[in-house]
């Protein structure tokens, strides 16, 4: 008998059912296109304990009891079309995580109607790319905590491990596994954005070739930019095209794509009321990029400023301290936004263990995550990491060529919009004092909103002419 079941032979199902075979997990295996099981057996699973089954009900048989199935399908309508279709082959006490990434809502709103059968449903965040899925990825459950350790010791072997342990935890109930990873994905955005902009200008600004910039980032990430994604972009920008001869990066057009979880993350904090500027500005450059023909004539058509007649011997320095500041920041405004999501959805997400399982496997592993799970070691309900004086003392000397950097693109007329939105959210938070003032005196004069008062408590309405406006 199988001990698990997976259910979605695309590259992620495939990779995690040879990881858990390949730690001694019978696994049974069942995809909709029959053809593509039998294909998965004959090549990629030979040799594992691995079954296949080609129709549910064979598949359900051949899972050992309590079933645990781990589904690996398209986010969306495919989950519930899998589920409608499973879940009268199953009996009370079977257990399915999703391991796609699917909006925590939809999480939460399966795991109320499978829990009236008896059945208990995990949102499961996945972090590790293919690569991660086969050799160990991050992976952030959220559902009923009483049934954890029937799948704890499965997923902890299964993950990448650290100095501290398997990158694997319970982070909470009903869709709290999903909302961690979307948010991963949020900050993920931000980051890939910063790095993005950082090349951008070296490009432009200083010349730099693709093989100088590899070797630049190589250099970077084996200091405090340490990080996956310095990482692997070292290893692009030195990838040359076997047919032209040319750095490949040089030849991919400039449209970026994305598959939502960004843009739930920007969503979900704008309900919640929580600035991620970084994120947003990650977001809405991947928008603007997919206008290529536009851009196009528009660069024909819009004047840039003239370029500087000298370029900053600082500027490799500064974009080093811009990015290293941009990532804490960026960290910062993700953890904030899962400290008020915990609180308002009561999922008492642990913040330093998600920094914890955040420091392998996972897209965004960075060095940095370890600064941060001491942080919420020290202050499990710290707000801001911004309010740790471990990261004030962090961005004190950065700030200066983070500045440079910023002004460094105004001059030259290129975008930075994910290096702006994280300087300008250091600066408004470090304000004592903001306009906000006279926002709200002009929400008070045109519409009556009322206003609090520095000198007085209260709640305060003023005519502010003798004849108001209706």
């Amino acid at each position: 008998m199988a001990v698990i079941g997976v259910i979605g032979l695309a590259v992620m199902g495939e990779n995690l059912a040879l990881n858990l075979a390949g730690h001694g997990f019978p696994v049974v295996v069942y995809n909709r296109t029959a053809e593509r099981t039998r294909r998965f057996l004959a090549e990629r699973a030979r040799g594992f304990p691995i079954h296949g089954a080609y129709t549910l009900a064979e598949f359900v048989q051949a899972l050992e009891r309590p079933r645990r199935i781990l589904l690996m399908v398209q986010a969306g309508a495919p989950v519930d079309e899998v589920l409608a279709q499973i879940e009268p082959l199953l009996a009370p006490g079977d257990i399915v995580l999703d391991g796609g990434n699917s909006h925590y809502r939809d999480t939460e709103r399966r795991a109320s109607a499978l829990a009236g059968r008896g059945l208990h449903y995990f949102g499961v965040g996945i972090s590790g790319g293919e690569e991660g899925a086969l050799k160990g990825p991050a992976i952030m459950v959220g559902g009923p905590a009483g049934v954890y350790p029937q799948i704890a010791s499965m997923l902890e072997a299964i993950a990448a491990r650290t100095e501290d342990g398997p990158c694997c935890g319970y982070l909470g109930p009903g869709g709290a596994g999903h909302y961690v990873k979307m948010v991963h994905n949020g900050i993920e955005y931000g980051i890939m954005e910063l790095i993005a902009e950082v090349y951008h200008l070296l490009r432009v600004v200083r010349g730099l070739s693709a093989s100088d910039l590899s070797a630049l980032f190589a250099a970077w990430n084996a200091g405090p930019l340490n990080s996956y994604l310095v990482e692997i972009t070292a290893r692009i920008l030195a990838y040359i095209d076997p047919e032209t001869g040319q750095p490949l990066v040089d030849l991919i057009l400039d449209k970026a794509g994305q598959k939502g979880t960004g843009r739930w993350t920007s969503q979900d904090a704008l309900d919640l009321g929580v600035p991620v500027p970084t994120i947003d500005a990650a977001l809405w450059a991947r928008h603007l990029s997919a206008y290529k023909s536009e851009r196009e004539q528009a660069a024909r058509l819009l004047p840039a400023p003239p370029a500087p007649a000298t370029v900053d011997g600082r500027l490799v320095g500064d974009l080093h301290d811009a990015l290293y500041a941009g990532m804490i920041t960026a960290f910062a405004q993700g953890f904030a936004l899962l400290h008020q999501a915990s609180r308002e959805y009561q999922y008492q997400i642990p913040l330093a263990e998600v920094a914890r399982i955040w420091q392998g496997g996972c897209i965004i592993r960075a060095r940095l995550l370890k600064t941060i799970r001491a942080s919420f070691l020290d202050q499990p309900d710290r707000p801001n990491l911004l309010l740790d004086p471990r990261f004030a003392e962090l961005l004190a000397p950065l700030q200066t060529g983070w500045r440079r950097a910023v002004i460094t693109a105004r001059e030259w007329g290129l975008p930075c919009p994910a290096l702006s939105a994280s300087l300008d959210y250091y600066d408004a938070y470090r304000q004592a004092r903001l306009p906000a003032n006279l926002v709200q005196a002009q929400r008070d004069y045109f519409g009556a909103h009322t206003y609090e008062r520095i000198d007085r408590p209260g709640v305060f309405h003023t005519q502010w002419t003798p004849e108001d406006p209706v």
